[in-house]
């Protein structure tokens, strides 16, 4: 079909406007040939200017501008704009941005010793809400000491194993010979106003005084699983050892039979989520890592392993020389991570701090006999089973107050190491450690230190240096709030201090080595459980007479009988009397103190078949 008059018309049109109009040449802006021809004649560098919308190649001649900025007749600009040079620029502007200006590169390779520029400060992460509720119970400033006082008591039918608590001590659980975890309430038993009955008092040996009664809140069985043979009317487990998450949302109950329960507590109370099954024996202790997602077991049967609590599954295996284990502890947090999640960096010591000829330095500041001259006269004699240490022992000197740092004792005085134990933890194998540290203690004196990031076998571990005078047994041992000494009850009544800093006056530059030891009178017994206080300075110290609260930082050292030129160091906390204690806590915030009493890994004695909560009341 032929086109129209009307379409013939309007092609007409375009054409016509297509001749006409010549070719568009980019406007120019005054204002931007004037800023161009005042930087050339100021003498700037204006090189490679970049502009956004084209490059502008600039031709000057004829005379220059009049003062009132309009330009003299014969004078002519002329702007060429090409693709090639408007690629030049946009690559030569970015260049200068990414690498600097060429005069900023051209200093830096006239000066190539300069001090290269500080590392970027560490992101610093804000706490999650939990984790600033935690914060929040912390102790904040350490008073002078304690005054400690029963407030409350939980009877149980039968010795009750262990204890675990939330941080906020809002959950209590106690786990009994019976099989049975109770979860008290305590805020609500220290607020009511029920009281023990005359039972119960006479149940609990409490005689005077006024005490409050527990407030149990649930209870639930410790079921064993199918697959380990038991007695035939027997379906449940004793709890021998319990750990708590933080907040309260699950436990963990370690039972005779070598498997570990995983139960919910504030929601759905003691359903069983998962069996933990490895152990060949009896579950003596548990302790959670930092981040809550794994935890540490010990038992019976000389192993120590760590758990997944996402896949339920066994990651590491601790194995030392078979002796049965009875306790398991991570290094506190703080002594590990920083306030912003980070890890502690331990600097490296110069050479020339380590003393390593620190035993030919005087103990007592005399020319007395030495220490092997001394131990070589007993020798023969002396039973560290049944034998109490000499008297001709030679004590530690005290200076201001503190007792004389002890250098690290000859080989002559060292107790033999038992087949298959890790070697000594010397400095140069300490020094290797990271701040990441398990310990593990085994019921025949042996505290043993592993290196959570090491995982080659015989590597990152080391026991510490143990007198041939100390007794074969040890049933507890803790860490202190700082994570800087260890504090080991032994059978002989006597409390041993390490001190495991790798730096600082106090380490000597020396690994870890036996800070002091505290004596309890010769009367009180076997020390069957030790609880450090948040303040890094106290510890509470139980015998079978009664709890002793010590002040370890101003301690000093006594002779066999217990007895100081400053007369008594310790507090009597009353509650327990004429039975072994099994386990005590503290919460962070230096509020309560827990206790309960058993025989358990002793099977000696008697148990007092209560648990106390004290009251803890701090004196500035």
């Amino acid at each position: 079909m032929a086109p129209s008059d009307s379409e013939s018309e309007l092609f007409d049109d375009v054409e016509e406007d297509l001749d006409e109009e010549p070719e568009a040449e980019p406007e120019i802006e005054e204002e931007t040939l004037e800023a161009v021809e005042d930087a050339t004649e100021e003498g700037d560098d204006v090189s490679q200017p970049y502009y956004p919308r084209g490059s502008l190649n600039v031709k000057e001649s004829g005379s220059e501008d009049s003062e009132d900025g309009s330009d003299e007749e014969g004078s002519e600009h002329t702007v060429e704009i090409s693709g090639d040079t408007l690629a030049e620029a946009f690559a030569a502007e970015m260049a200068t941005q990414l690498s600097g200006t060429p005069s900023q590169a051209s200093q830096s390779q006239s000066a190539p010793n300069k001090a290269p520029s500080p590392p970027p400060l560490a992101r610093k992460r804000s706490l999650s809400p939990a984790g600033l509720r935690r914060k929040a119970l912390k102790l904040k400033i350490g008073p002078r000491t304690f005054q400690v006082e029963a407030i409350c008591a939980l009877p149980h039918p039968v010795p009750t194993h262990s204890l675990a608590a939330s941080k906020c001590m809002t959950h209590l659980l106690t786990g009994s010979d019976d099989g049975y975890i109770r979860d008290y309430d305590i805020f609500t038993a220290l607020n009511g106003k029920n009281f023990l009955t005359a039972p119960q008092r006479h149940h609990s040996g409490v005689v005077e005084g006024i005490m409050k009664a527990g407030q149990l809140r649930f209870w639930w069985e410790n079921p064993a699983p199918s697959s380990v043979p038991v007695e035939e009317d027997r379906s449940i487990s004793p709890a021998y050892s319990l750990e708590m998450h933080s907040d309260a949302l699950w436990a963990l109950a370690g039972s005779d039979t070598g498997h570990i329960n995983l139960f919910t507590v504030r929601h759905w109370p003691g359903r069983v989520c998962h069996t933990f099954s490895a152990h060949r024996g009896p579950v003596s202790s548990l302790s959670l890592d930092h981040d809550e997602k794994s935890f540490f077991s010990a038992g019976w049967d000389g192993e120590a392993m760590q758990w997944d609590l996402n896949t339920g599954q066994r990651t590491r295996t601790f194995t030392s020389h078979g002796a049965q284990l009875m306790c398991i502890a991570v290094r506190p947090t703080n002594a590990v991570y920083s306030e912003n999640g980070s890890p502690v960096v331990i600097q490296p010591e110069p050479e020339s701090t380590p003393l390593h000829n620190a035993q030919s330095y005087p103990v007592n500041g005399s020319n007395g006999p030495s220490q092997t001259e001394t131990d070589a006269k007993s020798d023969a004699s002396f039973d560290p089973l049944f034998d109490d240490e000499p008297e001709d022992a030679p004590k530690s000197a005290v200076v201001n107050g503190d007792s004389a740092p002890q250098p690290l004792k000859p080989s002559a005085s060292t107790v033999a190491p038992p087949r298959g134990a890790p070697p000594l933890l010397d400095h140069d194998r300490y020094k290797t450690f990271s701040p990441d540290i398990l310990m593990t203690v085994a019921i025949d004196g042996q505290i043993m230190l592993w290196d959570k990031r090491v995982n080659t076998p015989g590597e990152g571990v080391g026991r510490l240096w143990m007198s041939e005078k100390t007794p074969p047994w040890c049933l507890s041992a803790s860490w202190s709030a700082d994570g800087n000494q260890i504090y080991a009850g032994r059978r002989n009544g006597t409390v041993e201090i390490y001190d495991v800093r790798q730096t600082g006056r106090a380490n000597l530059g020396q690994g870890p080595r036996l800070l002091k030891t505290l004596r309890n009178p010769v009367s009180s017994g076997v020390v069957s459980c030790i609880v450090g206080f948040p303040d890094s300075k106290h510890i509470a110290c139980a015998s079978i007479d009664n709890i002793r609260l010590w002040n370890v930082a101003e301690a000093v050292e006594s002779d066999l009988t217990g007895r100081t030129k400053s007369g008594v160091q310790f507090k009597i906390i009353p509650g327990h009397h004429g039975g072994y204690i099994s386990q005590m806590l503290v919460d962070p915030g230096a509020r309560f103190l827990v206790s309960a009493s058993s025989n358990r890994a002793t099977w000696q004695g008697d148990s007092t078949r209560t648990v106390f909560v004290h009251d803890i009341k701090h004196i500035q």
